[in-house]
């Protein structure tokens, strides 16, 4: 099936919404999460005991998705597998552009009736070139739109960072520490299984979004590699592509299979192709974070050398072996430096070679030293 972009941009700035089988078990989680929308939000719910709990949060409800009377954009699924494929039917008739199915236990089980249920609610929404967000994962965050994960999250603020994450928590825990490091999110999709839509398929999109500057992904497993990395080649060619790539041991791999259900690719493999469509690898959140924001705010490095300044002789050792191994060079100052060095320095516990061990008599001169 082929990523539509204009039910992509409805779903990621949608007018109407409508979330499905939210309960007061989970303390309307997903209704609560919407409450700074900034389009029109509907309620589907037919359980009597939830429908007063849904009111009283001043949103209305209707028993079936068909009764609401304008068209939705975008939907929230939060039912039981069970009856998964009833309400992705309701979704197709009422032409939904998008729907986030938040509902888990499909071939991220290992179980058959798991896979089986997967494999009709694929073949139905190719069948009907529907969009599904999912299944089992926290969808997207849209902040200039309202449009949240949790209740907890932001909006207003909208920056240029592009996330897309095979995990739920990483998508969610980005967002935040992101937003708290000055790192603004112009929009995360968290797709879990992806049996519709892919990392292929939101990396093609964001590509192609003027309001993203920068794209950052967590990816466990590829679908269709050679797809993949022939979007990410053209995707890397327009702006920076930064890939947290889970999975990258034996044990993780196994753990993959259980979280989404994915195949992992080697490492090797991964890494090599990668390289090759010049995106950057990263293997950590802090990593990630830490090399999006300097694609943001630092301004372009022109070659590999490097001075380092600040520390103690033990950490200064640890600075130009870590350097080293990143493939950067801690070449020696001129003489004309070192001449300016020695009027002012305090040799006891400190050195300015470089890395330049400034100790702690030293340090009161760090503005100098820089200069």
């Amino acid at each position: 099936m082929k990523v539509d972009f204009k039910k992509l941009e409805r779903a990621f700035n949608p007018r109407v919404m409508a979330v499905i089988g939210d309960k007061k078990e989970t303390n309307y989680m997903w209704l609560r999460a919407q409450k700074d929308f900034k389009g029109k939000l509907y309620s589907v719910q037919i359980d009597p005991k939830e429908i007063e709990g849904i009111e009283a949060l001043g949103i209305q409800n209707f028993k079936s998705l068909m009764e609401i009377p304008e068209p939705v954009d975008f939907a929230i699924v939060a039912v039981p597998r069970a009856v998964a494929l009833r309400v992705l039917g309701d979704l197709i008739k009422k032409d939904v552009a998008a729907a986030h199915f938040f509902t888990a236990g499909f071939s991220e089980t290992d179980t058959e009736e798991g896979r089986q249920l997967e494999k009709k609610m694929t073949e139905m929404a190719e069948t009907a070139n529907f969009h599904i967000v999912g299944p089992n994962c926290m969808g997207i965050f849209s902040p200039g739109a309202g449009v949240k994960q949790n209740p907890g999250q932001y909006s207003e603020t909208v920056g240029s960072v592009g996330f897309i994450s095979q995990s739920g928590n990483h998508a969610v825990n980005f967002a935040q520490e992101a937003h708290i490091q000055g790192v603004e999110i112009n929009k995360v999709a968290s797709y879990g299984n992806g049996i519709v839509l892919d990392s292929t398929d939101y990396l093609e999109y964001f590509a192609a979004d003027p309001g993203i500057k920068v794209i950052g992904m967590y990816v466990e497993g590829i679908k269709d590699g050679h797809r993949f990395f022939q979007v990410l080649k053209d995707a890397a060619s327009e702006k920076p592509v930064v890939i947290w790539k889970g999975g990258r041991s034996d044990e993780g791999a196994r753990a993959i299979n259980s979280h989404t259900g994915s195949l992992a690719i080697p490492l090797a493999v991964f890494d090599a192709a990668a390289r090759q469509c010049r995106a950057v690898r990263v293997g950590n959140m802090e990593e990630l974070i830490d090399t999006l924001k300097a694609l943001l705010y630092l301004a372009p490095v022109k070659g590999d050398r490097v001075a380092a300044v600040g520390g103690s002789g033990g950490g200064s050792v640890a600075v130009a072996d870590a350097f080293a191994e990143a493939g950067l060079k801690l070449p020696a100052f001129s003489q004309a430096s070192y001449d300016e060095f020695a009027a002012f320095w305090t040799n006891i516990g400190g050195g300015y070679k470089n890395p330049v061990d400034t100790y702690n008599a030293n340090r009161r001169e760090m503005k100098r030293i820089l200069d």
